[in-house]
């Protein structure tokens, strides 16, 4: 072959590769050998991706119902929680009340407290004024007796004199005598 044919050749191997036409001779065309191929390989690979598409289904399935379940446990957790939370706030609201009720009798306790030690500070700043006036009134009462004896002995002295005082002898005598009897 020479070169020039070979080109020839090539060149028209090419015209004729590029057009597409139908060929009506089934045999030669292998329509027959590519549709048992086809459906062999629909077959094979119907199985084939039939198991894996069904083994990916129920993976699928799985995870759905798991999450599921979790879903139904995390909203179990939440009523729960939600539960939880109110009773803390029942229990929130009953300390609250006792605390002011609590502080209501302590501030009463402590003003009824002080209402008694305010009665006993009167009373003892009472007693003690009394007790201050008594003994102011006693020391004189005492002044005026001491200034009075004083003043009578003073007068007495004067006005005592020796006749005077043998007459009172002699009568403070005779009433002792009275009164004992010998």
């Amino acid at each position: 072959m020479h070169l020039e044919d070979f080109k020839f050749f090539t060149q028209q191997y090419f015209i004729a590769d590029l057009s597409i036409s139908f060929n009506s001779n089934f045999l030669e065309a292998n329509v027959l050998n590519i549709l048992l191929l086809l459906s062999g390989l629909i077959y094979v690979l119907k199985n084939f991706l039939g198991a894996i598409l069904s083994e990916r289904q129920e993976k699928v399935l799985l995870a759905i119902q798991e999450s599921e379940e979790r879903l139904q446990q995390a909203n179990r957790r939440l009523q729960e929680s939600e539960k939880q939370l109110d009773q803390t706030k029942i229990v929130i609201s009953q300390i609250i009340q006792e605390s002011e009720t609590t502080s209501a009798r302590v501030r009463q306790s402590i003003l009824d407290q002080g209402k008694i030690d305010v009665e006993k500070l009167t009373a003892s700043s009472k007693a003690s004024i009394i007790s201050a006036e008594n003994q102011v009134k006693y020391q004189i009462q005492q002044q005026i007796t001491a200034l009075a004896i004083t003043k009578v002995t003073a007068q007495l002295k004067d006005q005592m004199t020796g006749g005077i005082q043998s007459d009172l002898i002699d009568k403070s005598i005779i009433q002792l005598k009275g009164n004992i009897n010998i």
